[in-house]
């Protein structure tokens, strides 16, 4: 697991510079403190930042093919490595490593771009192809490991995080208004936009070759749910799904190092501590966090703690408080590079924190609600067709109504999405930030004229397109598998476990598995009100009963309760009525509304609010100068970081 960074100027008389690959490598050293390389050749510079996870003292990068034409830097586990590397070596290629990285160089020159569907794993990297002169981008196919690249007169500059691409003297940390748009509609990003001005993620499943000039961007992979290999009985299918779940958590246990388990307690997350207990002749660790007191009612810990016990795990927890939210959110906000309005974020950074303690890398459970529908708006979509069939004047009397009501957050979010005429809006809405609505209320006149409002909904309706899905339950999967699970799930995941430096696996994201869950038909994912029915089936005999028939939470906060308590001031100075106008973006009487509407307990807008937050936190960290230093402002996030991320390492045993 690794940072990776680089660039290649095509600029007349520019080369590649060591120190400036040293300053970009320095503020993703929490990605990888064991070591640092740097490749340079001329125009073309290549940097890592290493955390040791296979073959520690061989694995140094970048690394080359036999005559050094071909060089590569990487980010992520191959997974199948081993049978690669048996594959090239009956080739006739010679290994200087035992590190998986080094099986990509041999791939390429066998097949060039195409090496990727041979890799089974998580992965961004970049490769130098020095015969031709040009430079190969790739990302996995489900977008578990991120990559980031800007093309600045005529210079190709990319990193594992935008803070990164941002050392480098041509690009400017900027503002994208239209980013800035999906994001008040999305709680996230949506890929290739990011939140600054020019700078770019790389879709997942997609591949970016740049030389002489010339760039391209293709997509290698797409998710079918057209079953290639039905299964003849719901038997066959739920064995074929064992088996799948069995050889992705086996072939995700090989390490050189420490290695333990996220524990939620939840179907997906207990499902993989299972499996590893099964597999290892030792007790897996396993790291989970919660909730005392008050807020206690939000804690998923007696969950976790009845499959730790089942399994007789090593099992720490620690417990999250407001105070934690109110010293760490400009921290995580930092290591995001851009906003997500998940408050999952902060759980993910603590129990990040928590595993880095005592291990190097964890397996986790994330994308099992991606892929066999887990959450209550799949079932809900199903009635979406009856819903249309009431006439509209009664829909919009019902809407109305439901307004004025207070709480009822998410039967109003529902009511809303059902409400909508067509596919792609009612989509959009189904797990908005602000709906259509609120967004024209929040946004001040200046700003709102640099929107374009159906943005958000031209995101879903090119996903869309896409699709061979045909069934409605299909096409929404398909939609949340290339949105919502990259651009805020697995970006949450990734950045705050690489924050502390620790490398988290999804077993669950196995692209053979996901794969063969987008072919089962709808009734084996849900099936009258059990959702996750045949996911739910296999693991059945492994866990407890309290656990299989727990509704879905998702590392959930009581973020709305610290804003009506010990976080309330920490809101009100984000977002005071002087800071909103000094942004220029809100409007200060609508926000000011929102505020007063939770605080008396009218309405529960803790995600919003935190939502807004975070672009307060992200513009103080990447926009705002330091007027003492003439620095940006988040060199003191970097330092601070590092700073932290040492402390980590040296607790370890």
């Amino acid at each position: 697991m690794c940072g990776i960074c680089g660039v290649l100027e095509l600029r007349s008389g520019h080369g590649a510079s060591i120190p400036l690959l040293g300053d970009m490598l320095q503020i993703i050293r929490h990605r990888g403190p064991d070591d640092e390389g740097i490749y340079v050749d001329g125009a073309v510079g290549l940097g890592s930042r290493r955390l040791s996870i296979i073959d520690v003292p061989g694995g140094k990068q970048p690394i080359t093919n036999e005559d050094g034409t071909v060089i590569v830097v990487f980010n992520g586990e191959i997974y199948n490595y081993r049978e690669l590397r048996s594959r090239l070596l009956r080739q006739g290629h010679t290994f200087a490593t035992e590190s998986d990285t080094e099986v990509i160089v041999h791939l390429y020159e066998d097949l060039g771009n195409d090496c990727v569907n041979d890799l089974n794993g998580m992965f961004a990297f970049a490769l130098w192809d020095k015969r031709n002169k040009r430079i190969l981008l790739a990302r996995d196919r489900l977008g578990i490991k991120p990559l980031y690249y800007t093309v600045a007169d005529n210079t190709l500059v990319f990193g594992s995080e935008i803070k990164s691409i941002l050392r480098h003297p041509q690009v400017q940390a900027r503002l994208d208004p239209a980013a800035l748009g999906n994001y008040l509609s999305l709680r996230y990003v949506p890929a290739p936009q990011t939140m600054f001005a020019g700078i770019h993620a790389l879709p997942p499943g997609h591949i970016l070759s740049f030389g002489q000039e010339h760039l391209s961007i293709r997509s290698y992979w797409d998710l079918s749910f057209t079953a290639q290999e039905p299964c003849a009985t719901e038997e066959d299918c739920a064995e074929r799904l064992e088996s799948l779940l069995r050889e992705s958590v086996r072939s995700q246990l090989v390490s050189d190092v420490p290695f333990g388990a996220f524990l939620s307690g939840g179907l997906d997350s207990s499902t993989i501590v299972a499996l590893m207990s099964q597999y290892l002749d030792q007790p897996v660790k396993t790291f989970a966090v919660g909730y005392e007191g008050p807020d206690e009612a939000y804690s998923e810990l007696p969950y976790a703690r009845l499959v730790a016990r089942q399994y007789q795990t090593e099992h720490h927890e620690s417990i999250v408080r407001a105070q934690d939210l109110i010293d760490l959110a400009q921290t995580v906000v930092w290591h995001l590079d851009q906003p997500i309005a998940d408050p999952a974020v902060l759980t993910n950074y603590k129990v990040a924190e928590l595993a880095a303690r005592h291990v190097k890398m964890v397996l986790s459970g994330e994308g099992g609600d991606e892929l066999f529908a887990g959450y209550a708006r799949y079932s809900a979509e199903r009635i979406s067709s009856v819903a249309r069939r009431v006439p509209s004047p009664v829909r919009s009397l019902t809407l109305a109504g439901a307004a004025r009501l207070p709480g009822l957050r998410r039967p109003k979010i529902a009511l809303l999405a059902l409400s909508q005429p067509d596919e792609v809006t009612r989509l959009v809405n189904w797990f908005p930030l602000f709906d259509f609505q609120r967004k024209a209320n929040l946004l001040s006149d200046g700003f709102r004229a640099e929107l374009d409002e159906s943005s958000a909904n031209l995101v879903f309706a090119e996903q869309l397109g896409r699709t061979d899905a045909t069934d409605a339950l299909g096409r929404m999967l398909y939609v949340d598998t290339k949105l919502w699970l990259p651009d805020d799930l697995l970006a949450r995941g990734d950045k705050t476990s690489m924050a502390n430096s620790l490398e988290a696996r999804v077993p669950l994201l196995d692209h053979r598995l996901v794969e063969f869950a987008a072919g089962l038909p709808a009734h084996f994912k849900i099936r009258r009100l059990t959702r996750k029915y045949l996911l739910r089936k296999v693991a059945t005999p492994w866990l407890p009963p309290e656990v299989l028939k727990r509704k879905k939470q998702g590392f959930p906060t009581p973020m709305s309760l610290w804003f009506r308590g010990e976080a309330r001031d920490f809101l009100r100075d984000h977002l005071s009525p002087e800071m909103i106008r000094r942004r220029g973006l809100f409007a200060p009487s609508f926000v000011e509304t929102l505020l007063e509407e939770h605080d008396s307990g009218f309405a529960d807008h803790g995600n919003l609010l935190w939502g807004l937050v975070s672009v307060e936190l992200w513009h103080r960290a990447f926009l705002d100068e330091n007027m003492a230093s003439g620095q940006p402002a988040w060199d003191e996030y970097s330092a601070r970081g590092n700073n932290q991320m040492t402390d980590n390492v040296r607790g370890r045993v």
